[in-house]
C-alpha cells in the first residue's frame, strides 16, 4: 500500500498548483478501495488537502509551511476537471463594477453544476447552481454585468445600467445588448430601454 501512496504523490507532483484530484482520476494506479485508502492516508499526513467529498488538492509548500492553494486556482481547476461553468457571484461582480461598496464576506460562485461547498484550509467556498442566463457570457465583462444586475434585482437594475453605460467600453455594452434575448424579460427590458431610450 505504501507503494500506491508514492505513485499518487508522484502523479500529483507533476500537476499544477491548485489542481483538483479525485479518486476517479487515479484508478489507473489501483482499485477504487485502495486508492480511497491511500488518499485518506495522504490527507492525514498533510500531503494532500481534502477539499470536499471526493475532491483533493495538492497543498502549496513554501518556506512558511504548507497551505491550501488560492481560491481562484482551485475554482479554475474544478471547472476544467468537471466541465462546468463556474463564475464569481453577482455580489462579487457588483462590487468589482462599483455598483456596491459591500465586499462579499464569503467566497460564493455560481455554477452550471450542482450546489455544494468545498473547504480550503479554514475557508469555505460555496458553489450555487445558477440558471443558464446568469452564466451567459461567462468569463466576459458583459457576463459580469449580467450577474451584478441579477444580484441587484429588477428594482435597481435600470439605474445600475444607466451608470454602467457611461463607464463600460461600448463593445461591452453592445455585447450585453446582443445577449438580451437570453435574459429574463425584466432584465432584457431594462437593457433595451437604457440602450435605446
Amino acid at each position: 500500500m505504501q507503494r500506491l501512496t508514492e505513485k499518487i504523490l508522484a502523479h500529483t507532483a507533476g500537476l499544477q498548483e491548485g489542481t483538483s484530484i479525485s479518486a476517479k482520476n487515479l484508478l489507473h494506479l489501483g482499485n477504487r478501495a485502495a486508492v480511497d485508502q491511500a488518499l485518506s492516508r495522504l490527507v492525514k499526513r498533510g500531503q494532500l488537502i481534502r477539499a470536499g467529498r471526493g475532491i483533493y488538492l495538492r497543498p502549496v509548500v513554501s518556506r512558511f509551511g504548507t497551505s491550501a492553494p488560492s481560491v481562484e486556482q482551485t475554482v479554475e481547476a474544478l471547472a476544467h476537471q468537471r466541465g462546468e461553468v463556474i463564475v464569481p457571484s453577482g455580489a462579487a461582480a457588483a462590487n468589482r463594477l462599483g455598483l456596491t461598496t459591500q465586499v462579499p464576506v464569503q467566497s460564493i460562485y455560481l455554477t452550471s453544476g450542482r450546489t455544494r461547498q468545498i473547504h480550503l484550509g479554514k475557508q469555505v467556498v460555496k458553489f450555487r447552481h445558477a440558471p443558464r442566463w446568469q452564466l451567459a457570457l461567462a468569463h466576459r465583462p458583459a457576463g459580469e454585468v449580467v450577474r451584478a444586475l441579477a444580484w441587484l434585482g429588477p428594482d435597481k437594475a435600470e439605474d445600475a445600467l444607466t451608470t454602467l453605460k457611461k463607464k463600460l467600453p461600448t463593445t461591452t455594452f453592445n455585447e450585453l445588448v446582443s445577449a438580451a434575448a437570453q435574459l429574463p424579460t425584466w432584465l432584457a427590458r431594462s437593457v433595451v430601454r437604457v440602450a435605446y431610450g
